[in-house]
């Protein structure tokens, strides 16, 4: 195994139907950071834990590791304490948010409590506000809006 795709994270936003989170997703370690701005455990969406746990064995078959030796079960989640919402509509941004600060931090792995530059209870509405500036000026220069 090469080092260096060891060390990739690859960014899931996902939609339950009505609510934004994020997975971050090692896929040669098969870790799935879960981070839920409103605090659900993953198997608050079984579909959603079985669609990731398929694509990463899929990935593993690919690979040619042998499940006997892997198993079906060490594909690792983490529930990762991330600022919570206090509504029910910033869920989009707060994992916007999410993403950005590993990205900013250029972090590989993603803390159980967060990362210490940006762990709050909840973000501040001056937080908030700034990923949705991002978000509409990066908008803007793929000119999506004309």
């Amino acid at each position: 195994m090469d080092n260096k795709d060891a060390e990739n994270l690859f960014f899931i936003p996902f939609n339950t139907g009505g609510h934004w989170l994020l997975l971050a997703i090692n896929p040669i370690r098969e870790i799935v950071y879960y981070l839920d701005s409103l605090g659900n455990d993953w198997t608050t969406y079984p579909d959603m834990k079985v669609l990731i746990d398929t694509v990463l064995q899929a990935f593993r078959a690919q690979r040619d590791i042998q499940t006997s030796r892997r198993g079906a079960n060490s594909i690792t989640w983490i529930k990762v304490a991330c600022p919570q919402q206090r509504n029910q509509i910033d869920c989009g941004y707060f994992m916007l948010r999410f993403m950005r600060d590993t990205l900013v931090l250029g972090r590989l792995k993603i803390p159980t409590d967060y990362f210490d530059e940006f762990k709050y209870a909840f973000y501040t509405k001056d937080q908030v506000d700034e990923i949705k500036e991002e978000w509409c000026q990066f908008m803007i220069k793929l000119n999506v809006c004309s």
